[in-house]
C-alpha cells in the first residue's frame, strides 16, 4: 500500500554496502482513493510525509508518483494509460531523474 512506500524506498536508497539497494533514485507510485472515513486524509499524509523524510535523510531523490484521487475515474484519468490525460508516474520518474542529474552536477 501507499503507506508502506517510505519503507520500500528507505530500502532501495539505503547503500548496498549496507544492506540496501543503493540506488541513485526512487520513483514511487500509487494510487489512493478517497473513501467515506478520515483513512484517505492519513494514508496521504503518512506517505508524502514518510517520503519527504527519507528523501532528505538519504539526500536522494525520490520521484512522488502517488495520486490521489476521489475516485477511480480520476487515478485512470492520471495513470498514462491509453485515453489518459496525463502520465504522473512519467512525471515523477522525470522528475526524479533531472534531480539526480542537478545533484551530481553541483558535488
Amino acid at each position: 500500500g501507499a503507506f508502506e512506500l517510505p519503507l520500500a524506498a528507505q530500502a532501495a536508497l539505503t547503500p548496498a554496502d549496507q544492506g540496501g539497494g543503493g540506488f541513485d533514485a526512487a520513483i514511487c507510485l500509487g494510487v489512493i482513493i478517497r473513501g467515506g472515513t478520515p483513512h484517505f486524509d492519513y494514508v496521504c499524509a503518512g506517505a508524502t510525509h514518510g517520503l519527504t523524510e527519507v528523501a532528505v535523510r538519504t539526500c536522494t531523490p525520490i520521484g512522488f508518483g502517488v495520486l490521489t484521487c476521489d475516485d477511480e475515474e480520476q487515478a485512470i484519468a492520471r495513470a498514462g494509460l491509453p485515453g489518459s490525460v496525463e502520465d504522473k508516474g512519467f512525471e515523477a520518474a522525470t522528475a526524479a531523474i533531472a534531480t539526480v542529474l542537478v545533484l551530481r552536477s553541483v558535488h
